[in-house]
């Protein structure tokens, strides 16, 4: 037992445990793409395979999994006879079938095939990288998928019968104007997804969009993202769906639960290469390079990146960093219970603070952002982290 589940009531249900896979395949390197992927070849799916079962058989699985998320890289490019062999490999450490069992996919790679074999696993969850229904918007996002692959792809996914879907879209690309996006956003409503993920686009290190920023070939325009936030979000709850985390909107029933079971600092563990995990009073991850994960695999070793011992202190900082993002927002008196050890005077002033700001709301023991909180949410979490690290960064 981890030191920060010591002492806890053992009548209590246990914490959900979540698994991520995370599978680099990539046909292509997005523009706007910072996560690890490779281009996929034939010998490279089946080293990494095989890898992902050799990870898997150093971990102490607690027990029974809640929830799986398979991401990427684009796991949906995987060909059918290697999606089986993976999602066996997940059945057969998840001690039954998973509530929740979500799997990424490009337009392009959606095909009956495909689905019937993530069907037939169990898979519950079908979340598609959209990220816009029009041709010019593709194109300078350097997606190799077509307006038309999209509307194929969707009908396939609902013609399986899968039980959600869902469609993530980008805001605030260069030169995009709000009404250009709320028709973005209006077509995908039209659509009747069960959960849409809406994310403004930033610009990550190593990528072709970071290129552009630095040579000054594209601007940030804040008040013009801000906007773009607040119509989004408008727009989506007269559409009916609620939103539930700054970036996510969701029919009733149909919330990510494995991401907010992540939010809320429970236990996952991530398999394959650049995967990170949090179980076992351990949090770290693995090194993001296949053949270097695979090498570190054969001496026996994994999350050989970042490695740290999770305190009690970690624990609340994270789940306040996060749990504001969340509409639900964060109930101090159970996690006070939780990690007593945490620095609960210079939370509470910042708690006051905040409020004092407008940027939260605070009833009880529950504290919310405001929706001018929710805007700002990156600073909010900076002006977290100071209340622990005694370095205050007001929003």
């Amino acid at each position: 037992m981890s030191d920060f589940a010591s002492g806890q009531d053992k009548a209590a249900p246990a914490a959900p445990v979540g698994l991520y896979v995370h599978v680099p395949f990539c046909a292509a390197t997005c523009d706007f793409c910072a996560f690890y992927q490779v281009k996929p070849t034939a010998d490279g799916i089946d080293r990494f395979l095989a890898g992902i079962a050799r990870e898997a058989s150093l971990v102490a699985w607690p027990g029974p999994v809640d929830t799986v998320f398979w991401g990427g890289g684009t796991p949906g490019l995987l060909a059918p006879p290697a999606l089986r062999r993976l999602g066996e490999q997940v059945l057969a450490v998840c001690g039954g079938s998973p509530a929740e069992w979500t799997v990424e996919m490009a337009p392009a790679s959606v095909t009956p095939a495909r689905l019937a074999v993530l069907k037939d696993l169990g898979v519950t969850r079908i979340s598609m990288g959209v990220q816009s229904l029009q041709p010019a918007w593709l194109e300078a996002l350097g997606r190799i998928h077509s307006r038309e692959q999209i509307l194929q792809a969707y009908e396939r996914v609902r013609a399986a019968g899968f039980a959600s879907v869902n469609l993530d879209l980008m805001f605030a690309l260069p030169g995009q104007t709000e009404a250009e996006w709320l028709a973005d956003v209006a077509e995908a409503v039209a659509l009747q997804p069960d959960h849409l993920s809406t994310y403004c686009l930033t610009f990550e290190e190593d990528t072709a969009l970071w290129v552009k920023l630095s040579q000054g070939r594209v601007k940030l325009d804040p008040e013009h993202e801000a906007r773009l936030y607040e119509t989004t979000w408008a727009a989506l709850a007269a559409a009916g769906y609620a939103q539930y985390e700054v970036s996510n909107f969701a029919r009733p029933g149909h919330a990510c639960r494995h991401n907010l079971n992540t939010w809320a600092m429970h236990e996952w563990i991530g398999l394959g290469p650049s995967a990170a995990s949090q179980h076992g009073g351990w949090r770290g991850a693995n090194v993001a390079d296949l053949a270097g994960w695979l090498d570190h695999l054969a001496a026996g070793r994994r999350l050989t990146e970042d490695r740290v011992a999770l305190s009690p202190v970690q624990l609340v900082e994270d789940a306040l960093i996060f749990g504001l993002r969340m509409n639900a927002g964060v109930d101090l008196a159970a996690w006070r219970a939780r990690c007593p050890g945490a620095p609960w005077p210079a939370i509470a002033a910042v708690v006051e603070r905040l409020a004092d700001g407008g940027l939260a709301v605070v009833a009880g023991d529950r504290v919310r952002l405001t929706t001018r909180g929710r805007l700002l949410a990156d600073s909010v979490g900076l002006e977290v982290m100071g209340a622990f690290h005694h370095e205050p960064a007001h929003a």
